[in-house]
């Protein structure tokens, strides 16, 4: 079964929907379709980039499209509780267990609370939810109200993840707008997803490079 045939799938849909529902009830940015779509092209660009087999490739978008349906149960350890409906779901749709012990490890791993990149799959899986910072996940459209988690992804005007022609470096490159949010205020949101991004490139052989406004922090 593909990556496409995945995000067919009727089940899975409503699955993810339901999830990103339970975030909008609790004052969350968007964890609907657009984030999981680029974390599963994100996590593809990453494995195919250094050079992994067609299939696994194939595999870690449909890790980057599930990893969130465990926000479906309950945001505390979603990611544990993903990866438990991702090994149901893809039992059921006939994966074979190599590939569905590749999937459910990366997802039970992408959280920055408790996840460890314990594979160059759960690696390319974490750098592709980390880096996805961009203004139009807030979902409040009143700017007076803003709390820190929401100036600090609306200021993000442009995001770019890329590992470099030598393959010695994942740079994530963003475009603060300081008039919502400041550096020192994206690291204090982010800083332990970022120590994790960091641990997640060593995994795959990369130094992890992060530059906020053309200016080198990490």
């Amino acid at each position: 079964m593909t990556y496409n045939e995945i995000k067919k799938n009727k089940a899975i849909h409503n699955y993810i929907a339901a999830a990103d529902a339970s975030l909008a009830a609790l004052g969350f940015t968007e964890h609907s379709f657009a984030h999981v779509s680029a974390v599963a092209e994100k996590a593809g660009y990453i494995l195919k980039t250094l050079g992994f087999d067609e299939r696994t490739v194939e595999l870690v978008k449909i890790a980057g499209y599930l990893h969130d349906i465990g926000n479906l149960v309950n945001r505390i350890d979603h990611s544990q509780s993903g990866a438990v409906m991702a090994f149901r779901i893809l039992d059921k749709l006939g994966f074979n267990s190599e590939e569905i012990a590749d999937i459910v490890t990366a997802i039970g791993n992408h959280d920055e609370g408790t996840g460890v990149p314990v594979s160059e799959f759960a690696a390319a899986l974490i750098l592709a939810d980390k880096s996805d910072v961009r203004r139009n996940r807030v979902r409040n459209q009143d700017e007076t109200t803003f709390d820190i988690h929401d100036r600090v992804n609306y200021s993000v005007t442009s995001a770019g993840l890329e590992i470099s022609d030598d393959k010695k470096f994942i740079e994530l490159s963003l475009t603060i707008d300081t008039n919502y949010g400041s550096v020192m205020d994206y690291f204090e949101i982010f800083m332990e997803r970022m120590l994790l991004c960091r641990k997640a490139a060593e995994k795959l052989g990369l130094q992890f490079k992060l530059t906020i406004n053309n200016q080198q922090l990490l």
